[in-house]
């Protein structure tokens, strides 16, 4: 056997062997990618949970994956997101510098998805006649400034309304006096149902989509109008909120920090998509884009 022959065997064997590894790396690739498709969490802002609740049914209804939704405060799921509890959130504002750069640290670049806008709604006890509010007042009573305002119900002091609401006024902390706190949106609603001085704040889905055993709760309250930079009372439907006149609209996204196209790229992109935002748009929140309808029409009837 000639020296030519010998090479060209060694090549030969070679590229078979590296054809093989190729397929089981491949393999292996795969089996990851099939785990991470079909189970995850997602962790949720807990004032988005309805919306988010009736995307999942319909999501797992069309697909093999099994997603389970962990509810939380907006810092305390920030904090879950850093801790590993889950690779995908769902939150009321995108990351800011410091959380991206600590993902940057781990070499991941989030995907950030805007899903939806929704809004921060006030209500009060339908035993008081005050169905108005201006929002200067509100943030006055923030800074600590004593008006007409009673005081603020909020669902949590951890949560995205606080957060926002804070923002708004420019203040880090809300005053001690005049404010309450508990845990979820549902306890904000029975709370204000039952004192008619006070204003609660709370998503406005809590409001549109409510378990069956909040309906009560729900009728006893009003959602009040609110009055902005313009000299109107704005009441936070979904068309008011859709030609950006309601001065307490904000946009809902899904992050994506798994580092790779997984299971939180197909939730974000199911919602985005025509049936997400059809969803959406039944919700009573506005969709990012409108779904389109598709009409039948017959010579006969």
């Amino acid at each position: 056997m000639n020296k030519y022959i010998k090479n060209s065997i060694f090549l030969i064997l070679g590229l078979i062997l590296l054809v093989f590894s190729c397929n089981k790396k491949q393999n292996n690739s795969s089996n990851e990618t099939t785990v991470s498709e079909t189970k995850a969490n997602v962790l949720v802002d807990e004032t988005l949970l309805p919306i988010i609740e009736d995307q999942l049914t319909v999501f797992e209804n069309s697909s093999t994956a099994k997603i389970t939704l962990i509810p939380e405060s907006e810092k305390e799921s920030i904090v879950s997101l850093f801790d590993n509890k889950a690779a995908i959130i769902v939150l009321s504002r995108k990351l800011n510098e410091q959380e991206t750069n600590i993902l940057a640290q781990k070499k991941i670049v989030p995907r950030t998805t805007k899903i939806a806008t929704d809004a921060v709604a006030f209500i009060k006890s339908k035993t008081s006649n005050d169905t108005l509010v201006a929002l200067k007042d509100v943030i006055d009573f923030v800074k600590g400034k004593q008006n007409g305002i009673k005081g603020l119900v909020f669902d949590n002091p951890n949560s995205s309304t606080v957060r926002y609401i804070c923002e708004l006024a420019g203040v880090n902390n809300l005053p001690e006096k005049g404010i309450f706190s508990f845990k979820t949106n549902d306890e904000v609603i029975k709370y204000v149902s039952k004192n008619e001085d006070l204003i609660g704040v709370v998503g406005i889905n809590w409001m549109i989509q409510p378990k069956l055993e909040m309906q009560q709760y729900i009728n006893s309250v009003n959602i009040m109008s609110v009055k902005g930079t313009d000299n109107e009372f704005i009441y936070p439907s979904q068309d008011e909120i859709g030609m950006k006149k309601y001065p307490l609209a904000r946009d809902l996204y899904i992050i994506d920090c798994q580092g790779y196209h997984g299971l939180g790229n197909k939730f974000a992109s199911f919602v985005a998509g025509q049936r997400g935002q059809r969803i959406i748009l039944k919700s009573g929140l506005l969709p990012v884009r409108m779904p389109g309808r598709n009409l039948i029409t017959r010579k006969q009837i």
